[in-house]
């Protein structure tokens, strides 16, 4: 059974919003499903801060479904003990949903201006919508009816996002590209090292808002140190050298990032999920028409942390070590940084 969990917040400075109706209509989609004993919805108005970590907790939902007000990078806006606008920031949404990486597969952050979080929420959770401008209810609803009716159906989550999307344009609604998605296979339904799901990119346009209120608020050369292994199974003996970095138009960064996930997705480590995220990250940004080469190196960063902590990686150096110089000559000089793995 997937749990459903729907947490609204509509702070008393903050505009009036539709909220209930949302609610009352993914209700009444899955109920009407003849798969509806598959799913159970809880909800939970008048969210606080304090009560986030709670409700995960105790609910342990499979989905979490967030209505309100965003405010881009300010954060997602829910509520204080007197009722009033308290912010939670990008960063601490993205702690927090690390915690619970292991039982929440889908977020719907159901806000204005929230892509921002659902982008960093992404590296620990495999599927997060969010909205890349101002979306007004009408849309936001509609957004809902149609991603619960795919749900219903025994869609999966991209399926999901693609149906709400239409049904905001079939009402002839122009901010049916406001929902923007996030999504990565998981590592058990992969044949290969990297095959992600393809982020939807299209037509980031600005529409004007229909329907009633919006959903945001406004608040005022070389590398040192690369290593080469010796020894036998028993015993690793790393000497550091000088390594030359090939031109970076050489480089096939692609057979580089295949080779590197591959090496390290043999490593025995608890945090195997985090490292997966972050490769599908890295090659989600490399999928795009001009790669930013920075996003590349920060995923690639997180994926070496969490590897080095895992048992054998003194022993995989060696087969690692010639990728990732090429793969540090095509991110370029700021990301020479990333040899201190190999230490």
């Amino acid at each position: 059974m997937k749990k459903i969990l729907i947490l609204s917040a509509n702070p008393k400075n903050t505009s009036n919003l539709r909220l209930d109706e949302e609610v009352r209509e993914i209700k009444n989609t899955l109920a009407i499903s003849p798969n509806r004993d598959e799913f159970q919805i809880i909800t939970e108005s008048a969210v606080r801060v304090d009560d986030l970590t709670r409700f995960l907790s105790h609910h342990q939902p499979t989905i979490v479904h967030f209505s309100g007000h965003g405010s881009g990078t300010d954060g997602l806006a829910l509520e204080d003990n007197s009722g009033h606008m308290q912010l939670v920031s990008t960063q601490a949404l993205a702690k927090l949903f690390d915690l619970f990486q292991s039982q929440v597969e889908c977020i719907l952050l159901n806000a204005c201006y929230s892509e921002e979080q659902a982008t960093a929420i992404h590296q620990h959770i495999d599927c997060v919508v969010g909205m890349n401008q101002a979306i007004g209810d009408t849309a936001a609803i509609k957004f809902s009816v149609g991603f619960y009716t795919a749900l219903a159906a025994g869609r999966n989550y991209e399926d999901c996002f693609q149906m709400g999307r239409t049904s905001i344009d079939l009402q002839g609604i122009p901010e049916y590209a406001t929902p923007q998605i996030k999504i990565r296979r998981r590592r058990y339904q992969r044949e290969k090292p990297i095959n992600p799901v393809k982020s939807d990119k299209d037509n980031h346009m600005s529409n004007d808002n229909k329907g009633g209120q919006n959903r945001s608020v406004s608040i005022g050369g070389s590398v040192t140190g690369s290593a080469i292994q010796t020894g036998d199974s028993n015993t690793a003996n790393i000497n550091y050298q000088q390594v030359s970095l090939p031109a970076p138009e050489s480089v096939n960064i692609q057979a580089e990032l295949n080779a590197l996930s591959e090496i390290i997705g043999k490593l025995e480590t608890e945090d195997r999920r985090k490292i997966d995220n972050a490769f599908e990250d890295a090659q989600e940004e490399l999928n795009k028409p001009q790669p930013d080469k920075d996003e590349v190196g920060q995923a690639l960063d997180r994926a070496l942390k969490y590897a080095k902590k895992a048992e054998g990686f003194t022993s995989a150096i060696a087969k690692i070590q010639p990728h990732l110089a090429k793969t540090i000559a095509w991110l370029g000089d700021n990301w020479h940084k990333l040899v201190m793995y190999l230490h």
